[in-house]
């Protein structure tokens, strides 16, 4: 992936995670990579489309992952797709975890285990300082 087209992907995502939506600036552990929506290895390209900015966590969790298990109906849904989906169609916030309402949402809360107690102590932690603007 050449240096215009990372940089393209985070600048559309305003520099924040699009799955926790965690401003790179908020996370003091590392630089954010950019991560293929659909992995390669299921034949996703390495293009805008299938490009989004992804925090280290959600990153590591994801994995090549393209669904997972809806913890409330235990069937098999697709992840959410940042660049398909519209984030607050599938998530809520009730002050700092993340609530899947959706089968994707759930399903994409719990495979990237969003809501890990370390996690949601980072964004209560920010929402003190005010600056967290989800």
């Amino acid at each position: 992936m050449d240096a215009a087209l990372r940089e393209h992907v985070r600048e559309r995502a305003g520099n924040r995670c699009e799955y926790f939506r965690i401003h790179q600036d908020q996370d003091p552990f590392f630089t954010f990579p950019v991560d293929h929506t659909i992995a390669r290895q299921h034949g996703g390209k390495t293009e805008s489309d299938n490009l989004c900015l992804s925090c280290y966590r959600c990153n590591s969790h994801k994995g090549p992952n393209i669904a997972s298990i809806d913890p409330d109906t235990k069937e098999m849904v697709r992840l959410f797709h940042p660049r398909q989906d519209n984030w607050t169609e599938h998530f809520t916030w009730r002050r700092a975890p993340i609530v899947g309402h959706t089968p994707v949402g759930r399903a994409t809360v719990a495979l990237l285990a969003i809501n890990h107690p370390d996690y949601v102590l980072l964004r209560e932690s920010i929402l003190e300082k005010e600056t967290f603007a989800p």
